[in-house]
């Protein structure tokens, strides 16, 4: 059975979410405020987390670094509950690590299936186990990576990236394809494109001798390159 932690101040919010959340076969934990949330997180390791972003004592974009900064947390994937609907305030979380956002009000039955949706992501990247290219070896089942054998440190958000581009065999991946993909968006708008891009930045600044790898495709979007030639150039 899976394991969501709701971390949410509103308690009508919190018990409509926990009901639901039941009958559709999950165990789910609850926290009224940031520092209680993450002590949860220790102590349980959800699959997941449900977070509020206006939390008392510690809020939502806090909890969600200090997760992704954690080795306990960094892996367990964020959705990030929240009654702001401007665009800063969603990619403000996201730049994070958050997987996913759902604004207020929502309906339990979006909220379920961005769970399910984020749940499939994160599982699938664990179907194929190595990958080894030039100086960069990933074993996608344990989250690891590394550059001549030193452990590169990436966030969730970047590690999808990697393991989309490479699983894309050579091919240009567009933004609007890797926001579906690691993000779980079914349409682009401006800001959450340069998401992308701040994203790219910074796996490339973190993979620094392989990072010519990651290939920008003018007005098209990124290609993983795998040939030595191409690289150089």
């Amino acid at each position: 059975m899976m394991t969501i932690l709701l971390i949410e101040d509103e308690k009508n919010i919190a018990e409509l979410v926990r009901y639901n959340l039941e009958q559709e076969g999950y165990r789910v934990l609850s926290a009224r405020d940031g520092e209680v949330g993450l002590q949860v997180v220790e102590r349980e390791r959800p699959d997941l987390i449900l977070l509020d972003v206006l939390l008392p004592r510690l809020d939502g974009l806090e909890v969600c670094r200090k997760l992704k900064q954690s080795q306990m947390g960094c892996h367990i994937p964020v959705i990030m509950l929240t009654a702001k609907a401007s665009e800063s305030d969603k990619v403000a979380g996201l730049e994070l690590g958050a997987d996913d956002y759902v604004t207020k009000p929502f309906s339990p039955r979006e909220l379920v299936a961005r769970i399910r949706a984020v749940l499939r992501r994160r599982e699938a990247l664990t179907e194929a186990p190595r990958f080894h290219c030039g100086q960069l070896e990933a074993d996608w089942e344990r989250h690891l990576v590394t550059v001549q054998g030193k452990p590169v440190r990436l966030t969730p958000k970047e590690f999808s990236l990697l393991r989309t581009l490479v699983d894309a065999r050579g091919r240009v991946v567009s933004r609007e394809s890797l926001l579906e993909t690691v993000w779980g968006y079914d349409r682009a708008i401006e800001i959450e494109t340069r998401t992308v891009d701040f994203h790219i930045s910074q796996l490339r600044r973190k993979l620094k001798t392989e990072s010519q790898r990651l290939v920008t495709i003018p007005s098209s979007g990124y290609q993983f390159v795998t040939d030595e030639v191409a690289v150089r150039r």
